[in-house]
C-alpha cells in the first residue's frame, strides 16, 4: 500500500507537469525498499508512465526539437560513464543544483528571460544531459531548462520530455537487466504499483486541463528549485 501510494504521488506529478517521478519517488522508496530494489523499480515504473503520457500527448510531439537532444544525449552518456571515474560527484551535483536554483529564481521574477531561437542549442543541452545521465542519473534538468528557454507550450513540453526520457530510460533499464538488478522482488513491486500508476495518470491528466501556460511554467520552475536543493544536499 505504501509503495502504491508513493508511486501514485510521483506519477501524478509526472503526468501533471511532465517530470518529477524520480525526484519524488526515489527519496521515499530507498529507505523503504533499499537502493537495489528502488532504482530498477523506478526505472520500470517511469517507462510505463512515460509511454502512456507520450501517447496521451502524441499530437504535440515535436520530433524536430527532440531529435538533436536525443542524439546528443546518447553520445554524452558513455562519456559521462567514463568521466565518473575522474570527477567528484558532490562537486558536480552541487554545481548543477546551484545553477538550477539561480536559473529558476531569475526566471520566476524576470519577465525578460531570453528565448533560444535556434534548434542548434539542443545539441549542447542534450550532450550535457547525456553526460549527467551517464554519470549521476540526472539527465532531466538540462532538458527541462532547454524546454523553458524555448518556450515550449505545456503539452509539447510534456510530450517532448517523455520522448527524451524514454530513450534514456531504455538505456538505464538495459544496464539494470545486464547487471541482474531486475529481480522477482522488483517485478512484484511493479505489480503492486500498477493501481498507483493508473490513479496517478488519471488525476494528473484531469488536473493538467485546468493549468494555463503561465501557471504551468511557474510550477515547473518551482519544481526545478526543489530539484536543485535535492541535488545540493543529496
Amino acid at each position: 500500500m505504501l509503495v502504491a501510494l508513493i508511486i501514485f504521488l510521483a506519477v501524478f506529478i509526472q503526468s501533471s507537469v511532465g517530470f518529477g517521478l524520480a525526484l519524488v519517488s526515489m527519496p521515499l522508496l530507498v529507505p523503504l525498499l533499499g537502493i537495489q530494489t528502488a532504482s530498477p523499480l523506478v526505472a520500470l515504473v517511469s517507462m510505463i508512465a512515460e509511454l502512456i503520457i507520450l501517447f496521451r500527448y502524441r499530437h504535440a510531439l515535436n520530433l524536430r526539437a527532440l531529435a538533436p537532444l536525443t542524439i546528443a544525449a546518447v553520445i554524452g552518456i558513455p562519456i559521462g560513464v567514463l568521466a565518473l571515474r575522474n570527477l567528484d560527484a558532490s562537486i558536480v551535483t552541487t554545481l548543477l543544483g546551484v545553477i538550477l536554483i539561480l536559473y529558476s529564481i531569475y526566471a520566476l521574477f524576470s519577465p525578460n528571460l531570453p528565448e533560444l531561437a535556434s534548434n542548434a542549442w539542443a545539441y549542447g543541452f542534450g550532450f550535457v544531459a547525456g553526460m549527467l545521465g551517464g554519470a549521476y542519473n540526472t539527465s532531466g534538468p538540462p532538458v527541462i531548462m532547454y524546454g523553458n528557454f524555448r518556450r515550449w507550450p505545456p503539452e509539447e513540453f510534456k510530450s517532448n520530455l517523455q520522448g527524451f526520457f524514454i530513450v534514456v530510460g531504455l538505456i538505464v533499464i538495459a544496464v539494470h537487466a545486464a547487471s541482474g538488478n531486475i529481480t522477482n522482488e522488483v517485478w512484484n513491486n511493479v505489480l503492486l504499483s500498477l493501481p498507483g500508476i493508473a490513479l496517478g495518470l488519471i488525476t494528473g491528466f484531469l488536473l493538467s486541463k485546468r493549468i494555463n501556460a503561465k501557471l504551468f511554467r511557474k510550477i515547473v520552475l518551482v519544481l526545478l528549485i526543489v530539484l536543485g536543493i535535492r541535488l545540493i544536499f543529496s
